[in-house]
């Protein structure tokens, strides 16, 4: 037998004697399953990257808080009870990519602290060197994220892409965009993120949205729980003509206050999506008491039954989920706790909607 037989032949065994109310496994592989990159459906990419983070860092940290929190999960799920046996696996983070945004993130401080000051990139040499570093770190990073999307989409896997600021969906998405013609982005945030090379960086944490609206395939873009966004922001949603749909958190709160229960919102909101669903879930859209040491925590946002809520209603729908994101998990274990059930509840989510 080949080394990659036996490889494929203990992994099978493990998965065949796995116990998923057993002690949770340190494995170095999510949850403590036994599956490997083969035998899952699901492929998980850690993103090290907070490199252009405007308030607080350490989500770079975000990948590995998860995965250090994730055994200690229970695995029954309410939606999908044996979702786990669809396997996921979690590509193992880059050591480089985490040691770039090191080395990049105090050439973004000094952007950022240019532009507080009143400085411009276009008036300091310096400034312009470390922007132009920024950027060019930025897009590689999502080249090789599209990379490792493209790589699993050709092995008929579905991705979940962890971060990470929120920049690191961008080369998922594009991957994405070349397997689906068409296909929405249903958007959980405390921002619109539909800024336009914020503060210089093109791609910006604050610009994911903006920059996904450049993809052609992504004909919706639906938002829910906005409660920190520009006039700019607002002004590209309303001349959208109908491919941005924002529900601003004060919107969705005033309408439970006058009887509109929160499913039938949910309803409303899923009515908005394609056929072809991807879920983008920065963590700061929820309750800040949920992941507080998210990179730019904001009061109010969504409980998170209330996620889980709007996501079922997703699959309930007779929608597709082709693909997701958590993004801007901060680095304390708590922040990795729940991070890792919205993880577990998005894996069980999409599995259920593949059929």
């Amino acid at each position: 037998m080949g080394r990659s037989n036996y490889r494929s032949s203990h992994t099978a065994e493990a998965i065949a004697r796995f116990d998923p109310g057993g002690v949770g496994a340190v494995n170095g592989n999510l949850f403590g399953f036994p599956h490997d990159y083969a035998h899952a459906s699901t492929i998980v990419i850690g993103v090290p990257w907070d490199v252009t983070t405007s308030y607080q860092d350490g989500t770079c940290q975000g990948p590995e808080a998860i995965l250090r929190a994730s055994p200690q999960l229970d695995f029954y799920d309410f939606d999908h009870p044996d979702a786990w046996r669809q396997g996921i696996y979690m590509v193992p983070v880059p050591a480089w990519l985490l040691a770039q945004n090191q080395r990049l993130r105090p050439d973004a401080i000094a952007v950022i602290r240019g532009a507080e000051q009143g400085l411009t990139p276009a008036a300091d040499p310096g400034l312009a060197a470390a922007l132009n570093r920024v950027n060019q770190g930025c897009r590689t990073m999502s080249r090789w994220v599209g990379r490792q999307t493209q790589t699993a989409l050709q092995q008929q896997k579905k991705v979940i892409i962890i971060g990470g600021d929120h920049s690191v969906p961008l080369g998922g998405l594009a991957a994405l965009a070349q397997r689906y013609p068409s296909f929405g982005i249903l958007h959980l945030d405390a921002h619109g993120d539909l800024r336009n090379a914020y503060e210089g960086f093109q791609e910006s944490h604050a610009s994911i949205m903006f920059n996904a609206l450049k993809i052609p395939q992504i004909s919706k873009l639906v938002q829910v729980g906005i409660r920190d966004i520009s006039h700019r922001e607002m002004t590209l949603m309303q001349r959208s003509n109908g491919r941005v749909v924002i529900y601003l958190d004060t919107q969705l709160k005033q309408a439970t206050f006058s009887g509109h229960s929160w499913l039938q919102q949910c309803q409303d909101i899923v009515r908005n999506l394609p056929d072809q669903v991807y879920i983008s879930c920065d963590v700061d859209g929820l309750d800040p008491k949920l992941c507080p040491h998210t990179g730019t925590p904001v009061p109010g946002g969504l409980d998170l039954e209330e996620a889980y809520c709007l996501w079922r209603e997703v699959v309930r729908s007779g929608r597709r989920i082709i693909g997701c994101d958590i993004c801007e998990t901060g680095s304390h274990e708590w922040d990795g706790n729940v991070s890792a059930r919205i993880l577990y509840k998005l894996f069980s989510l999409m599995t259920l909607s593949a059929g």
